[in-house]
């Protein structure tokens, strides 16, 4: 039997059912504190509104970060030498990059949208208030990439159509568990990840090893029986989606979530996954979630 996720939400091939899990938590994490940030949006053609008001709220937030935290500014040269033929080429290569020295913890008031029309230009006007802390350490760099229709990095993509796949590859440099939400524009939270039907309970990742997730075919044979696959729909022209990527080395409890019903995700609403999400970072210094979006066209 397939039963369908409205509103843009997954369809999963292979069901699964509930989930307890047990945590440790580090309780030296930064205090957070309250900032608020703005940002006007020049919209290009190419971008829909729903896109143009996710991109304006990010970047109010990461404004607010680095006037709050500041920014790290950094830079790499890289000189090559060639000799070929008793003859030296040389190439120089310089790349630079800035970085907020906070993170975004959680809304505290609902961002504030304005769009408007300037001499044919759409513009948007954002403004965000919301709680965020210091980062007092390089974090964990893990790599997540949410894929199309394939298992390998080439079929790495944020934009889907009706009834594509989605995967997640995903690798970490260090032992720790995964937790995987995707929010749909209903604002409903539903658990993928760790597997509705895995008797652990919790989503382990070990360091250094390839995980592609949502996959029967790379799933261990003891996964086999709880793995499901996972399939975009939607019933509207489009819509975004936001999938929570969440590891920490520390052992933690997944969100109190509820049956979302027979063969559908564990969910709970978006005020509470934020409010258990919000709970977790501000005790695990060492929890990082990274949220990718994905656009859907019918």
């Amino acid at each position: 039997m397939i039963n369908d996720f409205c509103n843009g939400m997954v369809r999963n091939i292979i069901a699964s059912a509930g989930l307890f899990i047990i945590f440790s938590i580090n309780l030296y994490a930064q205090k957070p504190v309250k900032i608020c940030g703005e940002y006007t949006y020049i919209v290009p053609e190419n971008v829909s509104y729903e896109e143009a008001k996710n991109i304006a709220v990010e970047r109010a937030k990461i404004e607010a970060l680095a006037v709050k935290f500041g920014t790290i500014v950094s830079q790499t040269n890289t000189t090559i030498i060639k000799a070929e033929n008793e003859k030296s080429n040389t190439s120089f290569t310089s790349l630079g990059g800035t970085e907020v020295k906070g993170e975004w913890l959680r809304d505290t008031e609902k961002p504030f949208i304005k769009r408007s029309l300037e001499n044919n230009v759409d513009v948007i006007f954002v403004k965000v208030c919301g709680e965020a802390r210091e980062i007092s350490s390089a974090g964990i760099d893990f790599s997540a990439k949410i894929l199309k229709n394939g298992t390998d990095d080439r079929f790495e993509s944020d934009f889907f159509k009706h009834k594509d796949e989605l995967f997640l590859a995903f690798r970490s440099p260090v032992n720790g568990f995964l937790a995987v939400y995707l929010l749909d524009d209903e604002k409903t939270a539903f658990c993928l990840l760790p597997y509705m039907k895995d008797p652990s309970g919790k989503t382990q990742i070990q360091a250094g090893k390839d995980y592609v997730f949502f996959s029967d075919k790379y799933a261990a044979p003891e996964e086999k029986s709880f793995v499901h696959e996972l399939e975009l729909i939607c019933d509207k022209s489009a819509e975004q989606n936001h999938l929570y990527i969440i590891f920490s080395p520390n052992e933690f409890i997944k969100a109190n979530d509820a049956s979302g019903g027979e063969m559908m995700p564990r969910k709970l609403s978006f005020d509470d996954f934020q409010k258990w999400l919000t709970k977790n970072r501000q005790r695990d210094k060492d929890m990082k979630v990274v949220i990718k979006s994905i656009t859907i066209n019918k």
